[in-house]
């Protein structure tokens, strides 16, 4: 059935997922001050699975969740125990706010690495782009600044690079597998590798974090459904961008839990960031404006 394109509605969703995930990840940070960084990662994907399969089933029915394509989903599984574990393993030391602007990096590297992975094109002025925005990233990371660049912030680099990587393998998989079972096998591979792994550091779950551990869990699945429905009602060039808004989010956390604001580079590196990001979205929507309409769209 198809959904009717509703432009207002869909940047509404967009919105509010961007919040909810940006109060996931306030979550996380304040769980691996307690636990090791794999148990964590576990804790992310075990605590939205419950919510996200309700959702499934409740809207798609349980067909939806067979997978065709297990190779990929197996890869997106391990690319997401290496994105999440990066990212909390930075968050113990940098706010959210530097690692967001770190991470935002992503869109970037996902244009880069479409020319190796899916033999797309991408024109000089998208690679200028790229290449500036890195130049942002070099601006927060501070290289040379007390002797090395921060170890944190390159785990958040290698994070987006995962989250890349994750990306292409998504839009190899939406040619065969329906996105409720890209969700849920991504939850749950997410949590048992983990888990698996967090095993020899496990430290037993206190009582006290169990309503902040179930806060990330549906801040985390209310995001997925709020992305799938904005991404339903509108074009991805209109809504992609405001992915950016979760940078006003997370200075906002960090401000309430943790006192703290983002220092000059960031604000200088965040800029450069953002605006590359932006361009080159704006660079790819005139592309697809150029380009003939394809004839298998579904």
């Amino acid at each position: 059935m198809n959904t009717l394109k509703s432009p207002t509605r869909a940047v509404f969703w967009m919105l509010a997922a961007v919040a909810c995930f940006s109060l996931m990840d306030a979550g996380m940070k304040q769980l691996s001050g307690s636990y090791a960084t794999l148990q964590v990662t576990f804790l992310r994907g075990a605590a939205s699975l419950p919510f996200v399969l309700v959702w499934v089933l409740a809207t798609a029915g349980p067909r939806s969740l067979i997978p065709v394509r297990w190779g990929l989903h197996l890869l997106r599984g391990l690319l997401g125990m290496t994105m999440i574990g990066c990212f909390v393993f930075a968050l113990r030391s940098l706010p959210l706010s530097t690692a967001y602007t770190i991470y935002f990096v992503a869109p970037l590297l996902i244009a880069a690495l479409s020319v190796p992975l899916l033999g797309e094109t991408v024109g000089p002025r998208r690679w200028v782009a790229i290449g500036i925005g890195l130049v942002g990233v070099l601006v927060v990371l501070r290289p040379g600044v007390d002797g090395f660049i921060s170890v944190p912030g390159l785990m958040v680099l290698l994070a987006a690079t995962a989250y890349a990587v994750a990306a292409i393998t998504v839009s190899m998989l939406t040619r065969t597998d329906t996105p409720q079972s890209m969700v849920v096998w991504f939850l749950a591979l997410l949590a048992l590798g983990a888990g698996l792994l967090a095993i020899p550091d496990w430290r037993p779950l206190q009582w006290s974090h169990a309503g902040l551990i179930a806060g990330m869990g549906l801040a985390g699945a209310a995001g997925q459904v709020a992305l799938t429905r904005a991404f339903q009602l509108g074009e991805a060039s209109l809504i992609a961008p405001l992915e950016y808004t979760g940078l006003v989010w997370v200075i906002g956390w960090d401000v309430l839990f943790w006192g703290v604001l983002p220092d000059g580079y960031t604000w200088l590196g965040g800029a450069i960031i953002v605006a590359s990001g932006l361009y080159l979205l704006h660079r790819e929507r005139v592309r697809k404006v150029a380009a003939p309409a394809p004839l298998d769209h579904p």
